[in-house]
């Protein structure tokens, strides 16, 4: 009878069955396998984390940065990642050269430029005819545009011109009837009071004859009837003259009804005259076109028909960082450079600014703060300077001013 052998017998065991060695070496196989596929994908979640963690920096991040002490960048020589506050520093301590402070700014006409804009009530009308072209000296008043519209209203002029001229014709005829009318009345006048008077002794000799029983009295009653008409007519042209004579300073009545009418044509000619600027844009000030903004057939946009300015005069607006506008004052001489002109040129601080505002211009260093708080600094230019910045409004510059207490780069 057949025996099984012992369980604990380690000869009993099947070690060397052949069915169990493939599935034992594939086993091996796929763990020694793993770490080569699964690399590449660890090496990708570490740089997707390093680029959330610089582009969000969560909280986490920040603590570690605060409590090692580290700042972003610090390890590398060129880094392109740093603190703010660091290049902050970095550029201001730049901009101090021996004591002066460098800025950045801009050129452009005294005063500034002016954007000549649509005459006002114009609405749609569109531009039939520029009058100027760009770098044309123009003084103030000067035609630089003519409207579609201006047909329309030069008509309306000629027509309010006609009303005015036709009053004035009215007035002076009606002067010269109310000068007719008191001579006529003046005259009836004179020759009633003449009959009145002979009328008047008359019935003084009617009436002595009377008294001493020569006449009737029938006589007498006419010469008294006779005087009364006389009275009575000398009272009626007396009235009729008063329509035509007046008070020193006055106006006879139907002069003053002519008057008044030609007071209102003239009135509706000089409202006609004004709508015709509504066709015109003239120069509001002295200066030179810098550019044409609009062509013929357009409406003149929001921004303007055109740019100008007084470029006699050249002046810089430099930005001063904030924290170093304390060492400006007015009357510094500056010192601009830029590639366009060739040798510095002269100017002078003339108006520091009164507020901080984000900064406007830039340098060509992509590593640059672009948000520094700025302190604007105007200086302008001397006259030999201005002549050969005038064709350059808007140029950037750089300027170096020569403060006033002397301080030394930091």
């Amino acid at each position: 009878m057949a025996q099984n052998p012992p369980q604990n017998d380690p000869a009993a065991l099947p070690l060397d069955d052949p069915g169990l060695a493939p599935k034992e070496k594939t086993v091996s196989g796929r763990r020694k396998r793993w770490p080569l596929y699964r690399i590449p994908l660890l090496w990708i979640m570490l740089f997707i984390g390093a680029v959330i963690g610089l582009y969000f920096q969560p909280p986490l991040v920040r603590t570690f940065f605060a409590v090692t002490g580290l700042e972003p960048g610090g390890g590398a020589d060129d880094p392109f990642v740093v603190a703010v506050q660091q290049i902050l520093t970095e550029q201001e301590t730049a901009a101090i050269v021996n004591g002066d402070v460098i800025a950045l700014g801009r050129l452009r006409p005294v005063g500034g430029t002016i954007a000549v804009a649509a005459p006002f009530g114009a609405g749609d009308a569109r531009i039939a005819e520029i009058a100027v072209t760009e770098g044309q000296a123009v003084a103030r008043g000067d035609l630089l545009a003519v409207l579609d519209n201006a047909a329309t209203l030069e008509q309306a002029v000629l027509v309010a011109e006609a009303a005015v001229s036709a009053r004035e014709a009215g007035l002076a005829q009606t002067r010269a009837s109310v000068q007719a009318s008191r001579d006529e009345a003046i005259a009836a006048l004179e020759l009633a009071q003449s009959a009145a008077e002979n009328a008047a002794l008359e019935e003084d000799r009617i009436s002595e004859l009377f008294q001493r029983g020569v006449t009737t009295r029938a006589e007498l009653d006419r010469a008294i009837d006779t005087l009364t008409r006389a009275e009575r007519e000398v009272a009626r042209l007396s009235a009729t003259l008063s329509r035509f004579t007046t008070a020193p300073g006055q106006s006879q009545p139907d002069e003053a009804v002519a008057e008044a009418e030609l007071a209102s044509a003239r009135a509706e000619l000089s409202r006609a005259q004004v709508e015709m600027t509504k066709s015109e844009v003239r120069a509001p000030a002295d200066g030179m076109v810098l550019s044409i903004d609009a062509r013929v057939g357009q409406q003149i946009p929001t921004t303007g028909l055109l740019l100008m300015g007084d470029t006699r005069r050249m002046e810089a607006e430099l930005e001063v960082y904030q924290t170093l506008i304390g060492r400006v004052s007015v009357g510094d001489t500056v010192t601009f450079v830029t590639d366009a002109v060739t040798g510095p040129l002269a100017g002078r601080v003339t108006e520091l600014g009164l507020q901080v505002q984000p900064q406007d211009v830039t340098s060509d260093d992509q590593a640059a703060l672009t948000d520094a708080r700025v302190v604007v600094v105007t200086a302008t230019l001397d006259a030999e300077a201005s002549a050969r910045a005038a064709g350059l409004t808007n140029l950037e510059v750089i300027g170096r001013i020569a403060t006033s207490d002397g301080g030394t780069s930091e």
